[in-house]
């Protein structure tokens, strides 16, 4: 047990788990029509989207590269169809597409295993989106739920989150109607925007970072944007907009990382260097943590940009109770020792004060 997490006084089960907050109509298979279409099943994301649509009664087909990493990953906790198919492979997307009414398109090539294999992630990403959006088209799927990334487009966005805004750009220059919600640093166990905090400041007793570190950010908690997502099928008003999707923080990184240490009970030094690069930094930070060089350069290029909510509508459309950092990252570390999925609690921990 992580000190500072304590499993005392746990709540209802989340709605990852099956039940809804208030707030959140719950969705039953009587009030959805037609298949419900996952992309990136198998993802941070996709993966807690099928569990929490399988935990409400739906059935949603899953398309996936490895139909067996798929079972290895639910071990039979999902009921779900499961079709094999490649985004970058059109000819193999038709029957997986037919008969289909919503779609999440969940995918992200984000980068390699190094940094040369990180430069194609944007082209990866963009001849995946044109050949869902054809696909969708000649299916008639009704719509597609797309998660992108915060971020004004500009000659000083990083290019992973231009590839991002490219993304949803071409999905909805389509002739489907497509949502998209628009998400910064979403926080959860295996996300690699959480796993690089929990690594650095688990590891590092003095933390020297780019001047990124004091870029304004708003995270938000995995489960907020589960809800929102599913909330989405619920709400037609969705159609055809953009949404920002924030926490209830808005916040550096610098703080971001004060707030894991404070959590945690740890003394942490974090001093800011000018001189130092973004690309330096991904090989240092892959170095003592999970996550590769190709990951982290794309996601500390990214840190340059401020990244918060310029509107709040879905606040009103899809009225959930917003999960602060602290305890976001009490639920991550609750994850980390349960097993994805596992999470029975929004409020596990108790923090110390300040």
């Amino acid at each position: 047990m992580y000190p500072g997490c304590s499993p005392a006084n746990r709540a209802a089960p989340s709605a990852a788990l099956g039940n809804v907050r208030p707030g959140v109509r719950d969705l039953t298979p009587g009030g959805i029509h037609g298949t419900i279409l996952v992309t990136g099943s198998t993802g941070f994301v996709g993966g807690r989207l099928v569990r929490a649509l399988s935990n409400r009664g739906i059935r949603p087909r899953c398309i996936v590269r490895s139909a067996s990493k798929f079972k290895a990953l639910f071990a039979g906790q999902v009921e779900a169809e499961v079709l094999e198919a490649d985004l970058l492979a059109p000819l193999t997307l038709a029957k997986a597409v037919e008969g289909i009414e919503t779609a999440f398109y969940l995918v992200h090539s984000m980068g390699g295993r190094t940094l040369l294999e990180n430069r194609k992630f944007a082209e990866r990403d963009r001849s995946a989106a044109l050949n869902f959006a054809r696909a969708a088209a000649d299916a008639g799927i009704k719509r597609i739920i797309y998660l992108g990334g915060l971020g004004e487009m500009g000659s000083d966005l990083s290019e992973h989150l231009a590839s991002r805004q490219e993304v949803a750009q071409i999905l909805r220059s389509g002739s489907v109607s497509t949502t998209i919600l628009r998400a910064a640093n979403i926080i959860g166990s295996g996300g690699a925007p959480f796993e690089m905090l929990r690594h650095m400041v688990e590891r590092l007793p003095v933390i020297v970072a780019p001047r990124w570190i004091d870029t304004h950010c708003q995270p938000i908690d995995i489960q907020d944007v589960i809800e929102y997502l599913m909330g989405c099928m619920d709400h037609p008003e969705t159609e055809r907009a953009e949404f920002d999707i924030g926490g209830p923080d808005i916040i550096t990184y610098r703080k971001m990382m004060e707030i894991y240490a404070r959590v945690r009970g740890l003394k942490r030094t974090i001093l800011s260097w000018p001189f130092l690069s973004s690309r330096f930094s991904a090989f240092l930070i892959s170095s003592f943590t999970p996550v590769p060089s190709g990951v982290t350069n794309p996601l500390l290029e990214g840190l340059k940009n401020e990244v918060i909510c310029r509107e709040n509508r879905i606040r009103d459309i899809i009225p959930i109770q917003l999960t602060p950092l602290e305890m976001s990252i009490c639920n991550a570390l609750q994850e980390v020792e349960a097993g994805p999925g596992k999470l029975l609690s929004r409020q596990s921990c108790f923090l110390r004060g300040e």
